[in-house]
């Protein structure tokens, strides 16, 4: 007949055991949680930085990089209204400065490329657009972006610096919905960027016009207060700052800081 008492001893070590594995099981398995990084970033750059993310993830095992893609002035009010961004990229300096203002920047916004206008047209240009005054003619359906969104204050620009006066049948709030407006006939011309007319390829005709140097946007990038993830997004900016980065922004059509 078995002693009871050392079966129960033993019963007992091996429940020890089995605790001690399993303990160092979950320790293993929770070492590197997944996260995922939040980047807000302007409508004219979601292809080169779609492709920084998945570059970013290739080289950061258990990160996802998730983008918010739009208009500068949408995407600044949402951080404003506590939306979890870890890093924001403007379109323009502007739209940047109402993020420092209020001090939700977690460091000093750094310039990393910069973008001018263009005219964009369906192709065959309907319209017969052949500069920036013809985006005055009457009867010309014109599309531009919204004053508070970047592409909409450099329109602005280069319509005072030419002395003209435009009659757009929509602002819109972002530069890739006024490109959408041409790509789809509904617009005959719209001012985009020289980036956007390069994307969209095939399906619009771009013209260029000397006032858009009078108004270069300038891309600045940073890291949100008080981010989940500070040091991956700083990593990120790295990334888009660094000599890789630029040559992919030079790439899709996007100039030097």
């Amino acid at each position: 007949m078995r002693n009871p008492i050392r079966l129960l001893a033993a019963a007992a070590a091996l429940a020890l055991l089995a605790a001690g594995c399993g303990g160092g099981g979950e320790e293993a398995g929770s070492a590197e949680e997944a996260v995922t990084l939040q980047v807000f970033a302007a409508a004219s750059l979601q292809e080169p930085f779609e492709e920084f993310g998945q570059q970013f993830e290739d080289e950061h095992d258990g990160v996802t990089v998730e983008f918010n893609v739009a208009g500068s002035s949408t995407l600044v009010e949402q951080i404003q209204q506590g939306a979890p961004a870890d890093v924001f990229a403007s379109a323009d300096e502007r739209n940047m400065a109402k993020l420092t203002d209020v001090g939700l920047e977690a460091a000093d916004p750094v310039d990393f490329t910069t973008n001018t206008l263009m005219i964009a047209v369906p192709a065959g240009n309907p319209g017969g657009v052949t500069d920036l005054a013809s985006l005055t003619e009457e009867g010309l359906n014109l599309v531009v972006c919204a004053p508070e969104v970047p592409c909409g204050a450099a329109s602005e620009t280069v319509e005072q610096a030419a002395g003209l006066e435009f009659s757009p049948v929509s602002e819109e709030q972002s530069v890739t919905d006024v490109l959408n407006k041409v790509t789809s006939g509904e617009a005959d011309a719209g001012l985009v960027y020289v980036t956007d007319v390069r994307k969209a390829g095939d399906a619009v005709e771009g013209i260029a016009f000397p006032e858009a140097s009078k108004a270069v946007n300038v891309y600045p990038i940073t890291t949100v207060k008080d981010a989940a993830h500070a040091e991956l997004g700083q990593e990120f900016i790295d990334l888009v700052t660094g000599e890789a980065g630029q040559s992919v922004l030079a790439e899709y059509g996007f100039g030097g800081a």
